[in-house]
């Protein structure tokens, strides 16, 4: 019998551990998609966690005395303090704009609350049966460890793409009031008294109701958060396991819809200028390449890395001819809404449905990476249409790495590769950075820029690789369509002149060791 209640114990125990470790990651996770640094918001969770952790355990030892009525207490407190966390530091940054504050004091509280299990959880394996504390601790260690295992695989892989981060630390959070209840009334209950065990049950009761509240009201919640981050109506919200989708539509003084999409938050397109962008990003290599083989149609065969919004894609298609363009994109969801989405289907005018385009669904650094067979450097033309490098999983889609095997496994002979850079004016480093990175990598580089009033003053590389013997790309529109709309020849002969405020600098290049780019868009856009 009582080997039956302390393998109960033990296991509740473990499954303690894993609600607190679901509780760390969905903190680093909304940090992630929130603020954009991954590392520094996974340093700062866990260092103030594990910190905390410490504290409550010191701050548990007056509680040894009676610990179960405490643990109760504690427990509770754990699974509305946790489950509610994430839930409070979004509100914090979606009403207040006060993030970081927020996760300082939700971890600690969290932590402490957690630390104080352990001593509490030791004492009531001790009131079984007593045992040598050092085989006791070994018990509940190994437990606290395999459920810490438990906790880190399904917050990702369960938690994450089922529930998502708000609802899964609010069921995290009913997990911990399961396992008060199995301890209170299955391991110890013959043993409390019926006032006892009504006030144990009365303090889970309220705190399942709490959380339980929370569960249900948290996509309500979410919705009329996500609306404070933006100016203009929410008409599509989508989470996927890679990022969060939003597509917000308005009208304009003129009466002309402005839809616009964000990715994490971050905009990525407006349709009232995403032509600007989309133009220059593509039509300048496709031109380099057409005035470098003058005897040739046009490009046949183009890589767009990123862009699975499709205006890339879309603007690659004018050319008559291309007759092959693979997109690849990390996000399956991101390039069905491409498709399907009737917003952003008018806007890249069906390109993903064209039977010239094939879509992969891949991170581009393992696909570059793992790049063999017909495809291997076989495109004339490659387009790097990533998001701005404000996380590390991003900053190694901007290193000497990638740009390197992009020359090396997939571009053809004669080749001509388009960057977008960022803006030359908000983060000037992190734009010549992307200079600096090219030339590491075995590339000549053209640096351009030109207005977006989405985005202000944005910039893009042109490159060639530098062992094919010619210098840097010329800036041409050679065999492009006559009906842009907004690059001509003298807009891209004046896109090559940047003002001495924003010329070139000395800065360093990105690898994967040092992901200097990292830092300098950080630092840029923190001006603004």
């Amino acid at each position: 019998m009582r080997r039956g209640r302390r393998a109960l114990l033990l296991v509740a125990a473990g499954a303690c551990a894993a609600c607190a470790l679901v509780y760390e990651l969905a903190l680093v996770a909304l940090g992630g998609v929130l603020i954009g640094s991954s590392i520094t918001q996974t340093s700062l969770v866990i260092s103030l966690f594990v910190f905390a952790l410490g504290l409550g355990a010191l701050a548990a030892k007056p509680l040894l005395g009676r610990p179960l009525p405490a643990f109760v207490v504690v427990e509770t407190g754990v699974a509305v303090v946790g489950g509610f966390s994430v839930l409070a530091c979004y509100a914090a940054f979606a009403y207040t704009g006060v993030y970081t504050p927020a996760v300082v004091v939700v971890s600690l509280l969290c932590g402490a609350l957690v630390g104080a299990e352990l001593p509490l959880l030791m004492e009531l394996l001790q009131r079984i049966r007593r045992q040598a504390a050092a085989r006791a601790m070994a018990d509940l260690t190994a437990a606290d460890y395999v459920g810490a295992l438990l906790g880190g695989l399904s917050f990702p892989f369960v938690l994450l793409p089922l529930l998502g981060q708000l609802r899964g630390a609010l069921a995290a959070g009913l997990v911990n009031l399961a396992c008060a209840a199995l301890i209170v009334l299955v391991v110890f209950g013959p043993s409390l008294t019926r006032r006892a065990r009504a006030g144990a049950v009365a303090v889970l009761a309220a705190g399942t109701i709490a959380v339980g509240g929370g569960l249900a009201y948290a996509d309500r919640f979410e919705v009329s958060a996500r609306q404070q981050l933006y100016d203009d109506p929410i008409v599509l919200s989508e989470r996927t396991p890679y990022q969060e989708i939003d597509i917000t539509e308005s009208l304009t003084l003129g009466g002309a819809k402005d839809v616009r999409l964000f990715l994490n938050g971050d905009l990525q397109l407006s349709s009232r200028d995403e032509y600007r962008y989309h133009e220059s990003l593509v039509h300048p290599a496709l031109g380099a390449w057409s005035a470098a083989h003058a005897d040739a149609a046009g490009p046949r065969r183009v890589l767009v890395l990123g862009g699975g919004d499709g205006m890339a894609v879309r603007e690659v298609l004018r050319r008559p001819g291309v007759a092959h363009v693979r997109l690849v994109d990390l996000d399956p969801e991101m390039t069905r809404l491409a498709r399907e989405d009737p917003r952003l289907r008018e806007m890249n005018r069906g390109s993903l449905r064209d039977r010239r385009v094939t879509v992969t669904n891949a991170d581009a650094f393992g696909w570059v990476r793992r790049l063999s067979g017909p495809d291997a450097r076989s495109y004339d033309v490659v387009i790097v249409d990533f998001p701005d490098p404000d996380d590390l999983g991003l900053a190694r889609l901007y290193t000497a790495e990638i740009y390197g095997m992009i020359r090396t496994r997939a571009l053809a002979p004669g080749g001509v590769m388009a960057v977008q850079s960022g803006s030359p004016y908000f983060a000037p480093d992190a734009f010549w950075s992307v200079g600096a990175t090219l030339r590491l990598a075995g590339w000549r580089g053209r640096p351009y820029h030109v207005d977006v009033p989405t985005f202000g003053d944005w910039g893009f590389w042109l490159a060639t690789p530098a062992a094919a013997g010619r210098g840097a790309p010329p800036l041409t529109l050679a065999g492009a369509p006559r009906d842009l709309r907004f690059l001509s020849a003298d807009v891209l002969r004046a896109a090559a002149a940047f003002p001495p405020d924003r010329g070139p600098r000395k800065v360093r290049a990105t690898t994967l060791d040092r992901p200097a780019i990292l830092d300098y868009t950080r630092r840029g856009w923190s001006d603004y």
